[in-house]
């Protein structure tokens, strides 16, 4: 049982509570449904106290509107100004091209997400795959023979590709990579793909003008975050909270 202030936190509500917070163990799941409790309490009771309405729990998400007041109530979020948009700009100009495009060749060996038999026999096929093609192997011969994608026909060309146009877990490694064949498979939602980049070419730069309402919303977007959890950490600290030990260091819902 924990007490945040007048209010009761029961062992039964943590417990309820713990299967909207996967985790890598029961205790750390049971963590974080604690501390979500303690914010979502600490919350409320600040919320009345400046004559907010709040909703009941088992009112639905977009009835709990009171959070959103409470934050544009007593929450100070700064705003990014163009300094600040300009300064962000010129130290991360690497950031700011057009999508490179890639020429890209695949094979790949199909599995069922939830099939961890078929996932390890596709990831030492797909293996088995590269050492072929490192041996000298036909890339269209082999696509043809252990390829599941229809790209099996053109000898696995993907033909060009920008950024947005494949899975994300594909594209994040993908476009990392320099021509040639990659000598690990891909691991995707579909499977494993033994990846060759044909041609890459670089993204153009752009010009301020052209990203700087996108640096702004990002800013300011990361800035909210900061001012809320600084609020909820005063909250925390001001409050008289008995049966849990909060480290605000190191929990996730403070981050």
């Amino acid at each position: 049982m924990i007490q945040v202030n007048d209010a009761t936190i029961t062992e039964q509500a943590i417990s309820e509570e713990t299967q909207y917070h996967p985790a890598d163990s029961k205790e750390a799941a049971m963590k974080q449904a604690a501390e979500a409790l303690i914010i979502g309490e600490l919350l409320k009771q600040r919320a009345r106290d400046l004559g907010i309405k709040v909703t009941s729990a088992k009112a639905s998400a977009a009835e709990h509107d009171y959070i959103e007041q409470l934050i544009e109530k007593d929450v100070h979020i700064p705003q990014a100004g163009d300094e600040e948009c300009e300064q962000y700009f010129s130290s991360n100009k690497e950031r700011f091209t057009t999508s490179p495009l890639l020429e890209v060749r695949h094979i790949l060996v199909a599995a069922a997400p939830d099939d961890n038999q078929a996932r390890m026999e596709s990831l030492a096929l797909a293996e088995a795959v590269i050492e072929k093609l490192n041996a000298g192997g036909d890339f269209n011969a082999l696509a043809r023979d252990y390829s599941s994608c229809p790209s099996k026909s053109t000898g696995g060309s993907l033909g060009q590709l920008s950024r947005g146009q494949t899975v994300p877990e594909f594209e994040r490694i993908v476009f990392a990579l320099e021509p040639g064949l990659y000598d690990s498979p891909v691991e995707t939602r579909y499977g494993f793909h033994v990846v060759w980049v044909e041609r890459k070419i670089p993204g153009n730069p752009l010009e301020y003008a052209q990203v700087k309402d996108k640096i702004r919303d990002y800013l300011n977007e990361k800035v909210r975050h900061k001012a809320i959890a600084q609020y909820i950490q005063t909250l925390i600290v001001d409050a008289d909270i008995q049966g849990y030990d909060f480290s605000l260091d190191q929990s996730p819902l403070m981050q």
